[in-house]
């Protein structure tokens, strides 16, 4: 296999093709078709993140995500965010996701910024 930068679909199911056979062949980190390895997983990645981008989540969704893991309720939010009303308001999605509410989400429940941000 010879590495090249992979710039069509045609060279990416090559190389994926190639790294699978190499994968079942145990190749050795450290041997030179290892080496080989892993700079074709680089191009891989490479490619991947330009042609099958991954979309930002919903920083509404990843906050409701946030309160299940940590058994919050929306109540639990009042404290931090305002009233009940509002608290429920901006988790449907009927009030805006402010900068000081995206600090104290972030604080509070450990979402990373640039999750709230997006």
């Amino acid at each position: 296999m010879e590495l090249q930068i992979i710039k069509t679909e045609e060279q990416y199911q090559s190389i994926l093709d190639w790294v699978d056979k190499q994968f079942d062949e145990n190749t050795l980190p450290s041997s030179p078709e290892g080496q080989k390895l892993q700079i074709a997983l680089l191009l891989i990645k490479h490619y991947e993140d330009e042609n099958y981008s991954v979309p930002s989540p919903d920083p509404i969704e990843v906050v409701k995500l946030k309160m299940e893991e940590k058994g919050l309720m929306n109540k639990d939010l009042v404290n931090w965010i305002g009233s009940k009303a509002y608290v429920s308001a901006l988790l449907n999605k009927k009030k805006p996701l402010t900068l000081r509410i995206a600090k104290i989400l972030h604080k509070q429940l450990g979402i990373p910024a640039a999750i709230l941000l997006a």
